[in-house]
């Protein structure tokens, strides 16, 4: 099982979803430390390549984008309640410089 690194303020903002919301983020994500796919997900090739959008709806609409294809880690770039239809290019943007940090290629 690949351990979860936390960037940036990941883990901060993720600790002020609610309980309920913290639960559900912890079974998909430990389902993609063991090599699985979480139940609701796209790509985000915006971030970059291997960047996946998690996607939790429990009491609102909650999102955690990670990457996953590091040997070493999953980590998490970003953590958000997410208040718009399509995701706010500050959200994307964050997660970008954050994944830029672990040196992945941002596109194909």
């Amino acid at each position: 099982m690949k351990p979860l690194r936390f960037l940036g303020t990941s883990r901060n903002d993720l600790r002020g979803f609610p309980m309920e919301t913290r639960h559900a983020v912890g079974m998909e994500l430990n389902r993609v430390q063991c090599g699985g796919m979480p139940s609701d997900w796209k790509p985000m090739p915006t971030v970059g390549i291997g960047v996946y959008e998690l996607r939790i709806r429990a009491g609102g609409e909650w999102r955690v984008i990670y990457a996953a294809k590091f040997a070493e880690a999953v980590y998490v770039l970003h953590a958000f309640q997410k208040k718009d239809q399509q995701t706010r290019q500050s959200d994307i943007d964050i997660a970008k410089r954050r994944y830029k940090t672990l040196g992945g290629p941002t596109h194909a």
